[in-house]
């Protein structure tokens, strides 16, 4: 069975900050669960939303203009 992980473990899997995982949470970019008041993640589903290029993103590749 798949562990669940906290906002800090999957921040820390990303190597981003809390808040930005907030802010994907809030685009509803990020694969995130609602348990209770808390956060929490699968990390095969924010690995899989990594590798189909949806994942984490340089502050340069979000100020492109298309």
């Amino acid at each position: 069975m798949e562990r669940w992980l906290s906002v800090d473990e999957i921040a820390q899997h990303l190597g981003v900050k809390r808040d930005t995982i907030y802010k994907w949470i809030d685009r509803n970019d990020l694969p995130a669960h609602k348990v209770g008041r808390l956060w929490k993640f699968k990390v095969k589903e924010v690995d899989k939303w990594v590798r189909a290029d949806r994942g984490p993103r340089t502050l340069s590749d979000q100020n492109t203009i298309n």
